[in-house]
């Protein structure tokens, strides 16, 4: 990997990271700045960025991940909770055209996933599945170094784990939960009890969060069957879930399976999309030159 320079980005929905790797191994320390919730203004900010690290020279390829389910080609946004503005703008090639290189985007739980898988908790491992608990509920499948494929992308935070309610003690603020984002996000934790999640210091609160999560990952477990589940996100950190807890829980409910497969926290914290996005453009760039050879 010679003569190459690839930008790397993180577009969040409240904080873009971008950097460049002219080695496609290693990269520099990322600029970051709040995402714009205009299209036309998040653009030009990326593109001005990028401008500021390659001083004018040529640009290899562009990828990373943007917050929210992609369509099936991965070239827009189709949903998007927190970037309203950008949902069905033509991202790729808008990119493609003002920067004169490849562009491949990718959902941003996906790519911080596929980070884990390669060079965090997940390596060497052949099926990594991904969890973030932090505003939103997230995560992917990551197989053999590869997000896997999909229709429309994955989002286990959706899943059902409470039709009728039954889950919410006695003395819970009531809300209309029945989704595992609904029960353990940040954001849904906030509005319930009307406080950060940071400031929530009651062992039984976290525990009964980590009980909850068991339940979303039994599912996801049993859907997916990976090696090894990593979980990520601003919810499992000190203040937080204990992951210890939710092996327990998951000991208690999961019997399908001889032996669970490891659960463990993520260990590359704001960093791990970008981490994601140099493993995603080394992938497709080799795919699109080996399609060019073979053609």
């Amino acid at each position: 990997m010679h003569d190459m320079t690839y930008i790397l980005f993180d577009i969040g929905g409240t904080n873009m990271r971008v950097t460049v790797t002219r080695d496609g191994t290693s990269f520099g320390e990322p600029e970051i700045v709040p995402t714009p919730k205009d299209f036309d203004n998040g653009t030009d900010t990326l593109i001005s960025i990028i401008g500021k690290l390659t001083k004018g020279e040529p640009i290899t390829a562009i990828g990373g991940g943007i917050a929210g389910p992609l369509d099936r080609y991965r070239t827009k946004l189709v949903n998007s909770p927190h970037l309203h503005g950008w949902v069905g703008k033509p991202i790729k090639e808008i990119l493609e055209q003002r920067l004169s290189a490849p562009v491949h985007i990718e959902n941003d739980t996906a790519i911080v996933g596929l980070g884990e898988a390669t060079a965090g908790a997940g390596r060497g491992r052949e099926i990594v599945a991904y969890i973030t608990v932090s505003t939103g509920v997230g995560g992917v499948r990551i197989v053999r170094e590869r997000v896997d494929v999909s229709a429309s992308g994955f989002e286990p935070g959706h899943q059902i784990i409470d039709a009728g309610g039954g889950l919410l003690l006695s003395n819970e603020p009531p809300f209309p939960g029945v989704t595992l984002e609904e029960y353990i996000s940040g954001s849904s934790v906030e509005r319930r009890y009307g406080k950060k999640p940071y400031m929530i210091t009651e062992a039984d609160f976290w525990d009964r969060m980590a009980r909850l999560l068991a339940y979303g990952l039994n599912n996801t477990i049993v859907h997916w069957s990976p090696d090894i589940v990593v979980i990520g996100g601003s919810m499992m950190k000190k203040i937080g879930i204990p992951v210890d807890r939710v092996r327990a829980h998951l000991r208690g409910i999961l019997h399908i399976y001889p032996e669970l497969p490891d659960i463990v926290k993520a260990e590359l914290g704001d960093v791990g999309g970008l981490y994601g996005a140099l493993h995603h453009i080394r992938t497709k760039e080799e795919e699109r030159m080996a399609g060019q050879k073979s053609s």
